[in-house]
């Protein structure tokens, strides 16, 4: 540990190598495509592979290969270990100082009681898969949750094909329109127990952080907005997304969110983003 631990800090001190561990990590736990890293992050294929070279070579992260693609992911128990390293380093006989209320509370920083807790779904446009999200769990849980969509680039109006679904679902689509994330960003905006971001693409850009630290994970689905084909094989893509996050809705529905600790309910709404009926997202 005495090397380990001073090489991934240098590793991490890098702007452009923290920025992809950084991106990995709002993608947690995906794989994630080298283009779609150079994409995201505007590198050529050649810098790119230099950087994640360094991040592998120091532990932080792991690679695999699917067909031609190279994916990457972090390597959470490395990445824990570092911090709980530097936690437990700086910290002897002060633990006090350096146990940060986020690891160790509930969500969000209010007091657990019979309050409804404040979920935030995001994709980039915010016209079909956030909106789903937005509405089946409002309809599964809107006892308990109080639910919000946004998109970082929102359409003009909803997809069609998803308003059609909805309405044969048996939602109410008269309560819903595409929002820009600032409207939630502001000091009047409310405080979110939970952001979850279901579209690759709003996960990859590095938005500010949330006020409160809020529970956060990423969901992310295939887009059923770029499907092409007939209208017979566009429907069936938004009938599929809208299965999936239904299961997601239903299995966060049932944790018992009020007697979790943070870790263990970071643990889970990882695990319910990590089990898709469409499988690893691409």
């Amino acid at each position: 540990m005495e090397t380990v631990i001073p090489n991934r800090l240098s590793t991490l001190g890098h702007p452009q190598r923290l920025a992809v561990f950084r991106l990995l990590m709002r993608r947690y736990p995906d794989r994630v495509p080298a283009t779609e890293l150079a994409q995201a992050l505007g590198l050529k294929p050649n810098t790119l592979s230099t950087y994640v070279n360094a991040l592998m070579q120091a532990g932080l992260i792991s690679q695999e290969r699917v067909g031609t693609s190279l994916r990457y992911a972090i390597d959470m128990d490395a990445t824990r270990g570092t911090f709980d390293y530097l936690l437990n380093d700086c910290c002897r006989g002060r633990p006090e100082i350096c146990a940060p209320n986020v690891y160790s509370a509930p969500v969000g920083v209010r007091p657990m009681t019979d309050r409804k807790f404040n979920v935030l779904f995001i994709c980039t446009g915010n016209s079909a898969r956030s909106i789903f999200a937005e509405s089946i769990l409002r309809d599964l849980a809107g006892d308990r949750f109080v639910i919000y969509s946004a998109g970082t680039r929102p359409r003009s109006k909803l997809n069609p094909f998803a308003c059609q679904v909805l309405e044969q679902r048996g939602h109410d689509v008269s309560v819903l329109r595409p929002k820009n994330i600032s409207e939630f960003q502001g000091a009047c905006g409310p405080v979110f127990d939970f952001v979850f971001t279901v579209c690759n693409w709003a996960a990859n850009e590095d938005c500010p952080s949330w006020p409160g630290q809020p529970i956060s994970a990423h969901w992310g689905l295939t887009d059923p907005v770029k499907v092409e084909g007939s209208d017979a094989e566009k429907s069936l893509a938004f009938h599929q997304a809208y299965g999936a996050l239904r299961n997601r809705m239903i299995a966060f529905a049932a944790l018992p969110v009020a007697s979790l600790d943070r870790l263990s309910l970071q643990k889970a709404v990882d695990g319910i983003g990590h089990s898709t009926d469409e499988g690893p997202s691409q």
